[in-house]
């Protein structure tokens, strides 16, 4: 993925802070705990309480479009271990929550899947 095809994205500073530690501690994982500290490190930094209610933060409730299918989802961004595949809970450690940190509705990114494959989503509310 290069660089400038990235949208801007937005982060509180607990969340950029817990995050980065949760990645550090995972970037032994190949595509996932990589990925998601460089979508931290070109992350703007927002305040606590300063984040726009379109943004999607830790334990946001949002609604995502895949662009390839057309296939619409409404899922919860949490913590690893809090993750419920059955209630629509998907963890930041995973290569869709990695992608949907920080991004605003309206927002699209491409990323890739874990077999590599080059997908796309877009964010289309936050609740």
């Amino acid at each position: 993925m290069q660089q400038t095809a990235l949208p801007p994205i937005t982060l509180s500073a607990s969340d950029h802070a817990r995050l980065t530690n949760l990645a550090l501690a995972h970037e032994d994982m190949p595509g996932v705990g990589d990925y998601l500290q460089d979508e931290l490190t070109r992350a703007n930094i927002a305040p606590d309480g300063a984040l726009a209610r379109d943004v999607v933060a830790m334990h946001s409730e949002l609604e995502y479009r895949d662009d390839l299918t057309g296939v619409t989802r409404r899922v919860t961004l949490v913590y690893p271990g809090e993750q419920d595949v059955a209630a629509w809970k998907i963890s930041v450690l995973t290569p869709v929550g990695a992608a949907l940190i920080g991004l605003s509705a309206g927002q699209s990114i491409a990323w890739h899947d874990l077999k590599g494959e080059e997908r796309r989503l877009t964010v289309t509310r936050v609740f």
